[in-house]
């Protein structure tokens, strides 16, 4: 008789247990404050607008440049296999036509070195090898803007802190004896995002900035090897 007396107490109190957790569970979640990213962004005042910009920027400058670089980086074999064969043939004129068909930063260096066929070895290096700076110049567009939005980035979200910082000490002075978290709650939300978005900003800048870099040494690496390979085609001949 007493076991079952029990039963019906800890049964009651198990489900008013239940109940007292979902409803905590509820109340917990109709509490929750949801924030979106332009929220966010708002909080952040003025200094997101720079930092939004330069995002923009920096992804524009690194799919356009990775575009350019990606198409300068082909190698086409055959197109150096004709070369040779329209110069032991004799055929100038068919190697300026390749060239010129081919919109190429390699092509381009080649039909330089065309053009000068029958002038000192020398002399035909060096006009090769300024082509190659004026198309690596081109390849380089834009890179030194992405590597001063990665410095500047992490820089521009600081100065946010540091005006948010102030803008809460500001509001302290004015409020007196009567500090209220809400009243400092806007300078430090700024302080804190600002931060945040700029790392952000900078850390996918930099990135970006040395994957294109490495694209354009593995172009530079390419030219200068088929460079080479053009000059020894023009020694064959003469031995």
């Amino acid at each position: 008789m007493n076991f079952g007396f029990l039963l019906q107490i800890t049964q009651p109190l198990g489900s008013y247990a239940d109940t007292l957790n979902r409803a905590a569970i509820e109340a917990a979640q109709a509490s929750e404050i949801k924030l979106s990213i332009w929220e966010l962004a708002l909080k952040g005042g003025w200094i997101m607008i720079p930092l939004a910009i330069m995002s923009v920027f920096a992804v524009y400058i690194f799919v356009e440049r990775y575009i350019v670089i990606n198409r300068a980086a082909r190698d086409e074999p055959n197109f150096m296999n004709n070369i040779k064969d329209f110069i032991h043939n004799g055929r100038i004129d068919s190697a300026l036509s390749l060239c010129k068909n081919n919109h190429s930063p390699l092509a381009r260096m080649i039909e330089k070195g065309v053009n000068r066929i029958g002038k000192p070895l020398s002399d035909i290096n060096a006009a090769i090898e300024n082509v190659g700076k004026l198309e690596v110049s081109k390849l380089e567009k834009n890179i030194a803007a992405l590597a001063t939005i990665a410095g500047a980035a992490p820089m521009i979200g600081f100065l946010g802190t540091v005006i948010g910082m102030v803008r809460a000490f500001y509001d302290m002075s004015m409020a007196g004896n009567n500090i209220d978290i809400a009243l400092l709650s806007g300078g430090i939300y700024q302080a804190m995002i600002t931060t945040v978005a700029g790392l952000i900003v900078g850390i996918i800048a930099y990135i970006c900035y040395n994957i294109l870099v490495a694209r354009v040494e593995k172009v530079i690496f390419l030219l200068e090897a088929r460079t080479t390979e053009f000059i020894d085609l023009l020694h064959e001949p003469a031995s």
